[in-house]
C-alpha cells in the first residue's frame, strides 16, 4: 500500500512545520504503508536543520518539483528577509512593509505557494500515470498544498486527505490581515471547497474538529505528539539555577506579560528568588519583548539563544527546572494544542502554560498530569504555583508523574493514521 504526501516542509527545514510529516513517514512502514514524499525543490526556508535528515527512512523515495516563491523577490525588495507565517505582520510596519504586506494578503491566495499548485498537478498527474497510490496527503499550511489536492480529486477522483497543521481562516492571525472583501470571500470559498471535497480532514484538536465539523465531508482528530529521541537521560544534569525555559518563537502575540511581572513580584519579595531565577529563552525572540518587558524588570539571569537543532532543544527541555508554554492570545486560542507540548511532556518536567484553561492545551496537561494552565489574567494561581514549584526546587523535590502520555508517541499517531488510510481504501 502507497501515500503519496505533499508537503512544503521537508529536510532540512528546521522549526515546527517540518515535524508531524518527517515522523508519520518515519513510522508508516511499520503499519505496511510506503510512503512517496512529493516536495519543493528549491523552496524558502526561514530555518534550517540538517539533523533532521536522520530521521528520514532508508529508500524513500522523494520527489521534487521546482517552485517559484514571490517572497523571495520582495526579499530583494525590502532588503533583508521576509519572514513567513505570522512574523510578516509587524507591530509597527513601515509603509513599504504595508503595501507588501497588502500585496501578499490580497493578490496570493491562499498564500505565496499559489504558483506551485499548477506545475505540481502536472507532476503528480505523471507519476500517478506510471504508478498507484492508495490515498494522496496534502498537509498545510501553506495551504496552497490543499489546492493541489483539490485539482486532483477533481481531475482524477483520488482518495484524499487533508491535514491542517494550522486552520485556514481560523488562524491566530487572520482577522488581521488587510483584506479586501473580495479577498476574504475566496480564502472562505476556497477553504470550503477543500472540506466539502477531501474524503477525510485530519484537524490538530478537538476544538477545532468541533468547529468545522458541519462544514467536512468527514473529520478526525490526530493531535502532534512526541518521539523516542535516544538522549541518554542518565547523562543529563538539571539546571543549577531555577530556569524557566520557553523553547520556540516569541512574537508580540505571545509574549506573557503576565509571568514577567508575577516573576518581578517575587523576586522583589524574596531576594534568594531573584539571584536563583534564570529566564531562559531558546528561538527566534521579538526584541521589543526584550527590551520593554524583560529589561525594564532588571532580572538577573536572562539566557537567549536562537534556534537550536531539534535534538540539542530537546537536551535543553530535560535539563530546564520549569517549562513554559504560551497560547497566543486571540480569538481561536481555545483550539490551540502546540506541537511543543508533547515534547515537554516527554521531557517529565514541570510545565506551566498561559492560555485559556478550558482550552485543549489545557485539557491534554490536564490528562497528562503534566503541568498546570493559567489565564491571561490569572496571577494570583500563577503566582502561586511559581512559589510551590521554587519550593520544590529548593528541598531538591522538583519533579513532576506524567501519566498517559503513550498515545501521543508518534509511533501511536501513525497507527491512527494507518487506520484512516486503510479505511479510506476499502471504501
Amino acid at each position: 500500500m502507497k501515500v503519496l504526501i505533499v508537503t512544503y516542509y521537508w529536510p532540512p527545514a528546521g522549526g515546527a512545520g517540518v515535524q508531524r510529516w518527517l515522523k508519520f513517514t518515519k513510522y508508516l512502514r511499520n503499519f505496511d504503508i510506503e510512503p512517496v514524499i512529493f516536495t519543493a525543490d528549491n523552496p524558502h526556508y526561514p530555518i534550517l536543520d540538517d539533523s533532521l535528515h536522520r530521521d528520514i527512512p532508508v529508500g524513500v523515495e522523494v520527489i521534487k518539483c521546482p517552485i517559484f516563491e514571490p517572497n523571495n523577490l520582495l526579499s530583494k525588495v525590502k532588503k533583508k528577509k521576509v519572514k513567513n507565517s505570522a512574523g510578516f505582520l509587524e507591530e509597527n510596519p513601515s509603509m513599504l512593509s504595508k503595501i507588501m504586506i497588502y500585496i501578499r494578503a490580497n493578490l496570493f491566495i491562499p498564500d505565496a505557494r499559489m504558483f506551485w499548485i499548477k506545475p505540481s498537478v502536472k507532476r503528480i498527474k505523471k507519476y500517478l500515470s506510471e504508478n498507484s497510490i492508495e490515498a494522496l496527503i496534502t498537509t498545510g499550511p501553506p495551504h496552497s498544498l490543499h489546492m493541489i489536492g483539490y485539482h486532483l480529486k477533481k481531475q482524477l477522483g483520488v482518495k484524499w486527505i487533508a491535514d491542517f497543521r494550522d486552520p485556514w481562516t481560523g488562524i491566530d492571525y487572520f482577522h488581521l490581515l488587510p483584506l479586501t472583501k473580495l479577498a476574504k470571500k475566496k480564502h472562505f470559498r476556497l477553504e470550503d471547497k477543500v472540506f466539502k471535497n477531501a474524503d477525510k480532514v485530519i484537524m490538530v484538536s478537538k476544538t477545532s474538529k468541533e468547529k468545522y465539523a458541519k462544514q467536512a465531508k468527514s473529520i478526525e482528530v490526530i493531535t502532534n505528539g512526541y518521539d523516542t529521541d535516544g538522549i541518554e537521560e542518565d547523562s543529563l544534569v538539571l539546571d543549577t539555577k531555577f530556569t524557566i525555559s520557553h523553547i520556540g518563537s516569541m512574537n508580540a502575540a505571545r509574549n506573557p506579560k503576565i509571568l514577567w511581572e508575577v516573576l518581578h513580584n517575587i523576586a522583589e519579595e524574596n531576594p534568594d528568588f531573584s539571584n536563583d531565577l534564570q529566564i531562559q529563552l531558546i528561538g527566534k525572540l521579538d526584541e521589543k519583548i526584550v527590551k520593554e518587558d524583560i529589561e525594564s524588570y532588571n532580572f538577573k539571569n536572562v539566557h537567549q539563544l536562537d534556534y537550536v537543532p531539534h535534538q540539542e532543544a530537546k537536551k535543553y527541555q530535560k535539563q530546564s527546572q520549569v517549562l513554559l508554554l504560551i497560547v497566543n492570545d486571540t480569538p481561536n486560542a481555545r483550539e490551540i494544542v502546540t506541537g511543543k507540548v508533547f515534547e515537554y511532556i516527554q521531557a517529565k518536567r514541570p510545565i506551566i502554560a498561559i492560555g485559556p484553561e478550558d482550552g485543549d492545551l489545557a485539557d491534554v496537561l490536564n490528562e497528562t498530569n503534566a503541568g498546570k494552565t493559567f489565564d491571561y489574567q490569572n496571577k494570583k494561581d500563577l503566582k502561586a504555583e511559581i512559589k510551590s514549584l521554587y519550593k520544590k526546587y529548593k528541598l531538591g523535590t522538583l519533579t513532576v508523574n506524567s501519566s498517559n502520555i503513550e498515545k501521543f508517541h508518534r509511533k501511536q499517531l501513525t497507527k491512527d493514521l494507518s487506520e484512516i488510510i486503510k479505511g479510506l481504501a476499502k471504501t
